[in-house]
């Protein structure tokens, strides 16, 4: 065959790829709008009715029923009230698509008309609002948009779909327990992990990858600052846990800025001090609540043990004994470990978002101090390539209205975040199927 031959083959070749590319964006645009109006009640209903973590009873049952009818085989209240879905589609790769659906105890102010009203009582007996401001009712929804585009499209991917309903991701419990219960034993270990969250910064119709970290360790610190109380009158009789505490607090303030590199990313915050009942009384104990935010091992470790360095010290510093040393206890039930997205894993991706939606709308993002317990899909011995990916869920207008003014947006977790459902959602669902297609793609 000579040169001209070969250079229109493969001119030939390239442009049925093209046109066969256009279809199948085409195919899967049609199957999104079609399914959206359905997919938009299932979000608004999910958000006016948020469960709390550890109390996803429903949303349980809601996402198994809606997975079922799209034709996977569905397990249930598995790892608590978790959801394992399975499609098995001819010979290929496993792919793991993860949404998480808890929801968070705050008093919703975004004015929808279909904010949450709920209020419960939670698992320490507290009467509590609760309210989905972290976006997980649209990872729900992109997920089931997904799953149903996916399986109309059967033809045009190869392989294994594990779609996976994880409870309790904002205490950290949910990927741990499912994976405790088995996750990778009993259904198709992934040969990839994929997920997507919310972005609070982020215009609609826009994705943001972050190669290696992405999110951070998050580890939740109590420290029981201890003295001898008195009356305010004589405080030479005691000694005052207020003071040391404020000692302490300032101290903490060193471990980031003169203990930890300047090149490592790390957080040390006291979200949280109370202690006393009056004013002209000296109290006997004071209590801290930090958050401890890192990215690796090593800097974890280094942070922990100096604070619990710096509690001691300042303690005897202040004259007290052995016995009155502070008291630091850390969730470890709640640890988040940092999340790291596999560095070709996440590019790969991002070439496919690029194809999809235009660089002007695929993304490359900083990362942050957040946590994500979807991070312990890949942190188990079988080292499953992981990404997690950001989705634009705010008004372009709004995001430029912010950059032009400085006013902030309202952050995830705040009661007044609200997403803009129709752009945010398809783009989720595109996204996702998007992926898929590449990853499982027919050989």
């Amino acid at each position: 065959m000579n040169l001209r031959l070969i250079i229109l083959f493969t001119s030939a070749c390239s442009l049925t790829c093209a046109v066969q590319a256009a279809d199948v964006r085409e195919l899967v645009a049609t199957k999104v709008t079609a399914e959206y109006p359905s997919l938009e009640l299932i979000y608004q209903d999910l958000h006016a009715h948020p469960e709390l973590s550890l109390m996803e009873e429903k949303t349980c049952a809601k996402v198994a029923a809606e997975l079922r009818v799209a034709g996977y085989e569905v397990t249930d209240k598995f790892g608590g009230y978790g959801v394992v879905a399975v499609l098995k589609n001819g010979p290929g790769p496993t792919l793991l698509v993860r949404a998480d659906y808890d929801a968070l105890p705050l008093q919703e102010e975004t004015g929808l008309p279909y904010a949450s009203k709920v209020r419960v009582t939670n698992l320490v007996g507290q009467e509590v609002p609760v309210m989905h401001a972290c976006g997980h009712d649209i990872h729900v929804a992109c997920l089931i948009g997904a799953a149903r585009t996916l399986v109309a499209l059967k033809d045009h991917w190869a392989g294994t779909l594990v779609l996976i309903g994880q409870p309790a991701e904002e205490r950290g419990l949910g990927a741990r327990a499912m994976l405790t219960a088995g996750l990778y034993r009993q259904f198709p270990r992934p040969d990839y992990a994929l997920a997507l969250h919310t972005s609070a910064t982020l215009p609609t119709g826009t994705v943001g990858t972050v190669e290696g970290y992405a999110m951070a360790n998050v580890d939740s610190m109590d420290i029981t600052v201890r003295g001898r109380g008195g009356h305010g009158a004589y405080p030479h009789t005691t000694i005052d846990p207020v003071v040391l505490a404020a000692r302490i607090v300032l101290a903490l303030q060193t471990i980031v800025s003169r203990e930890t590199r300047p090149l490592d990313p790390a957080v040390v915050t006291v979200g949280s001090i109370h202690g006393g009942t009056k004013h002209n009384i000296i109290p006997n104990e004071v209590k801290l609540q930090l958050t401890l935010r890192s990215y690796t091992d090593s800097v974890r470790a280094h942070t922990i043990e100096a604070v619990r360095r710096i509690c001691r010290g300042e303690a005897i510093a202040a004259g007290l004994p052995d016995e009155l040393m502070p008291v630091i206890a850390i969730e470890e039930n709640e640890f988040t470990p940092a999340t790291y997205n596999t560095p070709a894993f996440t590019r790969r991706l991002h070439g496919v978002f690029t194809q999809w939606f235009g660089p002007e709308h695929a993304l490359t993002i900083d990362p942050e101090m957040g946590g994500e317990d979807f991070s312990r899909f890949g942190r188990t011995v079988e080292k499953i390539p992981l990404c997690l990916f950001r989705l634009g869920t705010v008004a372009p207008e709004k995001v430029a209205e912010s950059q032009r003014t400085g006013a902030p947006l309202p952050s995830l977790h705040s009661s007044r975040y609200a997403p803009v459902p129709e752009p945010t959602i398809k783009t989720g669902i595109t996204a996702l199927t998007a992926a898929v297609l590449d990853l499982l793609a027919k050989k």
